[in-house]
């Protein structure tokens, strides 16, 4: 069976419950690893234009498979053993500051935000999203905070640079200058200035897509 490339990394895929490297898989399938890469762009594709229930994506550093994003709903009101609270609004607020600006401390967060965010930053640290990613240099030496891979997963990104641009949720002149004043205030590097044709800028948004969110709690 090994030798329908394809057929086999779904199997190896289908029991997985984190994504899996090409590497991995040529390895255990003992063979070549464009055999593998080129079996899992296969897969992806037919999955894709045959609008399965069951999608291939890359993220994370490997390959795993998901559920189609239009059965999403269905799934939720299927599965309702599964805890599916949607993430409150301070959650969001304080995942979108640090996966924007990370590593960053909790004062950081809390000049961004405004409020206290403690108990909230706690919270995404037990949900998976988050993690302590060192300490800071300066006086105190204060906790650093960074996303983790599960946060990749359930946001179907490659890596932090699949983030969407701030042009997505601040459009105008005005939302922008609020933002970058924010951050100012907060004593957070000034990442957030306008290119030359000002249409791109380092992007602190409050992450909105509500319908992938409602599977991540």
């Amino acid at each position: 069976m090994t030798e329908n490339i394809e057929a086999a990394v779904e199997a190896m895929l289908f029991v997985s419950d984190e994504p899996v490297s090409a590497a991995v898989l040529a390895r255990i399938l003992e063979k070549s690893p464009t055999e593998v890469d080129t079996a899992l762009s296969s897969l992806a594709t037919r999955l894709q234009e045959e609008e399965r229930g069951i999608q291939l994506r890359e993220v994370a550093g490997g390959w795993r498979l998901f559920t189609h994003p239009a059965f999403h709903e269905l799934i939720e009101n299927y599965v309702i053993s599964w805890d599916t609270r949607a993430l409150s609004q301070a959650a969001l607020e304080t995942l979108a500051v640090i996966a924007y600006h990370q590593p960053c401390t909790r004062q950081t967060i809390n000049g961004v935000r405004g409020v206290n965010s403690e108990s909230v930053v706690l919270s995404l640290i037990e949900k998976g999203l988050i993690r302590e990613a060192g300490r800071d240099a300066g006086p105190g030496s204060a906790i650093l905070y960074a996303t983790t891979r599960t946060f990749l997963e359930k946001f179907g990104l490659k890596s932090i640079r699949d983030l969407p641009p701030l042009a997505d949720f601040a459009p105008d002149e005005a939302s922008r200058d609020y933002i970058r004043a924010r951050l100012s205030a907060a004593g957070v590097a000034a990442e957030v200035s306008p290119t030359d044709d000002d249409d791109e800028v380092v992007p602190l948004p409050v992450i909105a897509a509500e319908e992938e969110l409602e599977l991540i709690d």
